[in-house]
């Protein structure tokens, strides 16, 4: 498995358009990637995370991680536009 924590910055006074975006595509992404076990945008607290979205992704396997990455470009073409900067990604390794 691999597990992925996903920090999107977005534009100030973006935040809004942003969560109404990503009510529609998360769930398209989800049922169009069966081997994309988890993928779970999330706000987060205190005034200095205001313009951050972090995602929890799990997938099954590097295949179909390439395969959601692949996609991205396409499904996320209303969110980048948002973005202020670049998506900064870490890539986890489960303990247990």
């Amino acid at each position: 498995m691999i597990t992925i924590i996903a920090t999107l910055f977005i534009k100030e006074g973006k935040m809004e358009e942003a969560i109404r975006i990503l009510k529609q595509i998360v769930p398209k992404i989800r049922e169009s990637e069966p081997n994309c076990i988890s993928y779970i945008p999330h706000l987060l607290k205190g005034k200095k995370n205001k313009n951050k979205i972090i995602f929890y992704e799990k997938y099954k396997d590097e295949n179909a991680f390439t395969d959601h990455m692949a996609n991205l470009p396409k499904n996320f073409e209303k969110i980048f536009p948002l973005l202020e900067k670049k998506i900064e990604s870490i890539v986890c390794n489960e303990i247990i």
